[in-house]
């Protein structure tokens, strides 16, 4: 029987062994970096639930999340743990460990058994074989898998901080709607009681048809507004509540009655770029996807002429002669392919995820870039709505209130300023909810690839639209 050799005997063989040792299973999977990235990045907490025992473990935890109203936080953290989404995503870890481990041990001899007979003699033969090429190239395919092992652990950690960043916006969202709901409730009953007022007052003859037209339209918006606002709120909820998979008596979760405030100043970050380039997990993936595309073509030239190469042993009796011993060695000669057009397209295939490197840096710079400067136009902006334009209006309709009271002024311009500065109201909910969201594209083009919306010269002329045609 033929041991494990290479060509350098004894010592290759003991190499050979030591490469098997160090290829196992890990105890968590390989699951560590991406619970470093999360609580790194986000501060929350990563699981991976293999069994049913951790699964359990999940829920109970989940359930004590939904316990209390939900902060941005915690709904981080609620996705983390519930996404069923991500837990599938954690599977490629297993998957890319396996063949890491596939790709660390020796391959299999071959053994085979031959019997013969002829005109009363027997022959038998028994050959042993070991693919020589599959154990001289193993050191170089184990490095390739673990380099794909560690390609599959930047995206999970990758997927980790998408999903956070993507249920902070669908938080922000929900919060927003419920919020923006509540405030269209109001406008709709000061609409239906300047409508009832009108009808009245068409009545008994003080209200022309104009003006009682004029306070229907309003209605008729306002109805219109509010039934706008309550799809809006049912569709962020739904949002939310996939990404935090949820279902069933979960969905009864609870979230705050209102955003948090705006910050008291914008975060500083002036050297952002360089932040960006150090930390994104897109561009760490696309170097280590370059690396391992070196590797793979160092592996192509180092087989380009010795595509199968075994050795064997043979062992041959006779029943009426003397045994046979001897050793056979299988290569396929290169008359016709000389492993060219393989080295060619492993080169191509280098440049290629080089350029594809070259393009995620000077993409990440400038989302970066794009992502800074949304934030900070969305802290001023919230910030004038904050503290210029809702206290202005408030202020209106105080005067109003007063000049009401001297009897200056009828009930419906009371009525007016009214909706005015549930209006203004609405805009700064509005602005601090595009803030937030802003943040969250911000924090994620950090470490990853954001979602930005469109520009905003797209979304006023959207906005405005609306506004016009209700005039």
């Amino acid at each position: 029987m033929s041991r494990r050799r290479r060509a350098r005997g004894p010592a290759a063989l003991a190499g050979a062994a030591l490469l098997a040792g160090c290829a196992s299973f890990s105890p968590d999977g390989g699951f560590e970096p991406v619970q470093q990235a999360a609580q790194q990045h986000l501060g929350a907490q990563a699981r991976w639930a293999r069994n049913a025992e951790e699964r359990q473990q999940l829920e109970q935890r989940v359930a004590e999340l939904l316990a209390q109203p939900l902060a941005m936080d915690d709904a981080v953290q609620l996705a983390l743990l519930n996404n069923r989404g991500l837990q599938a995503a954690y599977a490629e870890l297993g998957i890319a460990e396996a063949d890491v481990v596939q790709a660390g041990l020796p391959p299999n001899p071959g053994f085979s058994f031959a019997r013969f007979s002829s005109g009363g003699e027997v022959e038998i033969e028994r050959w042993v074989a070991y693919n020589l090429a599959a154990l001289l190239t193993m050191p170089l395919r184990l490095e390739i898998e673990q380099r794909r092992f560690a390609q599959a652990q930047a995206a999970a950690a990758n997927q980790v901080l998408t999903l956070a960043a993507d249920t902070r916006k669908a938080w922000v969202q929900a919060v927003a709607a419920e919020e923006m709901l509540r405030y269209h409730r109001q406008v709709m009953q000061a609409a239906e009681a300047s409508a009832e007022l009108a009808r009245r007052m068409a009545q008994v003859g003080n209200f022309n048809k104009l003006q009682q037209a004029r306070e229907q339209a309003f209605y008729a918006d306002a109805a219109l507004g509010l039934a706008r606002a309550q799809q809006a709120q049912r569709a962020s909820r739904e949002r939310l509540a996939r990404l935090l998979g949820l279902w069933s008596v979960q969905m009864d979760f609870r979230l705050p009655e209102r955003l948090p405030d705006l910050p008291t100043a914008p975060r500083e970050l002036p050297d952002i770029e360089r932040l960006a380039v150090e930390q994104r997990l897109d561009l760490r993936e696309a170097r280590l996807r370059v690396e391992q595309t070196a590797r793979n073509l160092g592996l192509t030239q180092a087989t380009r002429f010795i595509s199968v190469l075994e050795i064997g042993g043979k062992y041959a009796t006779f029943n009426n002669g003397p045994r046979e011993t001897g050793w056979e060695i299988a290569l396929q000669v290169p008359l016709f392919d000389w492993g060219t057009a393989r080295v060619a397209k492993a080169e191509t295939v280098y440049m290629q995820a080089v350029d594809r490197a070259a393009e995620s840096a000077i993409n990440a710079r400038s989302e970066v870039r794009e992502a800074y400067g949304a934030y900070r136009s969305a802290w001023d902006i919230a910030r004038h709505q904050r503290d210029e334009i809702v206290p202005l209006r408030r202020r209106i309709a105080e005067e109003n209130l007063l000049r009401y009271n001297g009897m200056l002024i009828g009930v419906f311009e009371l009525l007016a300023d009214t909706r005015a500065q549930i209006a203004s109201v609405n805009a700064a909910i509005d602005a601090l909810r595009e803030f937030w969201m802003a943040q969250a594209d911000l924090d994620m083009a950090l470490v990853g690839r954001p979602h930005l919306p469109p520009p905003p010269a797209a979304a006023v002329a959207t906005a405005a639209e609306p506004a016009g045609a209700g005039h």
